[in-house]
């Protein structure tokens, strides 16, 4: 009975991580700019904080999934809704133009710009989580 309980942690454990890994990589991909090249490497805060926004985004809805799934398909189904929901309003977000332009102001290291980049990512995310909890 332990032995079950325990592998059956690791599954769902090891399977969310790699929803957040997979979320990392395609996050890079739908931000018209170079994530890991600001943060890494230009020390750009309003990124960072934007990303970390975005990861928190898709871990709450996560956690809705793990704790109201009812079974380990239940879970993954979830698991990629919430990432896929993240990842098109990143992708929307970030196309928006002119002076609203989260591109051009999280490339300039626009801290409130990327702080509201990350609250609006974690309010999605509650969102997306608080519609699993049917």
């Amino acid at each position: 009975m332990f032995l079950d309980s325990f592998l059956a942690f690791g599954l769902f454990f090891v399977t969310a991580l790699l929803v957040v890994v997979l979320f990392l990589y395609l996050y890079a991909l739908v931000t018209p700019y170079d994530d890991y090249k600001l943060i890494f490497e230009e020390n750009n805060t309003a990124a960072s904080v934007g990303f970390g926004g975005a990861i928190l985004g898709l871990c709450i809805p996560l956690y809705s999934a793990l704790i109201s799934s009812v079974s380990y398909g239940d879970f993954l189904i979830w698991a990629i809704v919430a990432m896929v929901i993240q990842l098109l309003f990143a992708f929307t977000v970030t196309r928006c133009k002119g002076k609203f332009s989260f591109e051009t102001k999280i490339t300039e290291g626009n801290v409130p710009v990327g702080t509201l980049m990350g609250f609006l990512s974690i309010s999605i995310g509650l969102v997306n989580a608080g519609s699993m909890s049917y």
